[in-house]
């Protein structure tokens, strides 16, 4: 037989002990504020004197429950902050990174734009001699041979021997065309032998590769041997190949027998380089021209 639906607490005793104390809970709660209220009415005073002391003794526990309120809420804005400031972080990174990347860029833009301003310069000082103006498309940095490939060959005029030089310096001489590309010997190479002159005494000097991207000082008078570390050697113009005056290399030590330098320009950091006719042959060019523009008389004479 199934139970009935509605079945009186009687059967259980913590029921009805719960119910007990539930009906006590509700007829003081009513008792008390009937007195309170009765006081409030009564006695005004009293019952502020009595709220105020009320308000006292809870006083303390209502703190308690408002710092933990407001730790919770610390915490909440504390854990946003935090996330906030990550990001943000983050994002200021990025543009850090970016902006060292356009300084970068700026710099290499800058330094390419001063060798370009210069060689422009010596291409209209030196109009006569310029070949051609081209880019080194690549070099050798482990090979024992020491060669450049330039982006203008033949059909740009450029033939074997001409000299090559970058803004700052000698970079070296063709030794292979074609078409559209060339081959130059670097001042690196073992092969490489060029008369310098010392600056300022003009001191004269053979300067050969090494191979290994330093150049040998040898003065021509075996007697003098005073180079010293930072000393500049340019090209001297003998043998009617190289033009002088040409920066070439920075002395870095002496040497039992001369000293030991670096070309000061290096076709790593020389992008845009010009083709020179070789320097006798820009001689003869140059007094050609100047026994053309003198009358026939003069010429003659």
């Amino acid at each position: 037989m199934a139970p009935p639906r509605h079945r009186r607490p009687g059967f259980s005793r913590r029921a009805q002990y719960s119910l007990f104390v539930t009906y006590v809970l509700a007829i003081a709660g009513a008792i008390v504020a009937g007195i309170l209220l009765l006081i409030s009415i009564a006695d005004p005073t009293g019952f502020a004197a009595l709220r105020a002391g009320a308000a006292e003794v809870t006083a303390p526990v209502a703190r308690g429950f408002h710092a933990i309120r407001r730790s919770i809420a610390g915490i909440g804005e504390n854990t946003s902050a935090y996330l906030d400031a990550a990001s943000q972080n983050a994002a200021l990174k990025r543009q850090v990174a970016a902006n060292q990347t356009k300084l970068i860029q700026a710099d290499a833009l800058r330094v390419e734009n001063r060798e370009l301003k210069i060689l422009l310069n010596l291409q209209q000082e030196e109009a006569d001699n310029v070949v051609a103006i081209g880019n080194l498309v690549s070099s050798t940095a482990s090979s024992s041979r020491r060669i450049a490939i330039l982006s203008v060959g033949s059909s740009d005029g450029v033939a074997v021997g001409y000299p090559v030089r970058a803004a700052r310096g000698l970079i070296g001489r063709v030794i292979e065309t074609s078409p559209t590309t060339a081959k130059i010997l670097l001042l690196s190479d073992a092969e490489n032998v060029i008369p310098v002159i010392r600056v300022p005494d003009g001191l004269p000097a053979l300067a050969s590769g090494l191979g290994d991207g330093t150049i040998m000082i040898r003065p021509v008078d075996l007697g003098v041997n005073n180079f010293k570390r930072g000393q500049v050697v340019t090209t001297s113009g003998s043998g009617g190949l190289y033009p002088p005056n040409i920066p070439f290399a920075t002395v870095v030590r002496k040497t039992n027998d001369g000293a030991l330098a670096r070309p000061i320009a290096s076709p790593a950091s020389s992008e845009h380089v010009m083709v020179l006719r070789p320097y006798q042959q820009a001689a003869k060019q140059v007094l050609d021209t100047a026994l053309e523009a003198l009358p026939k008389s003069e010429s003659a004479e």
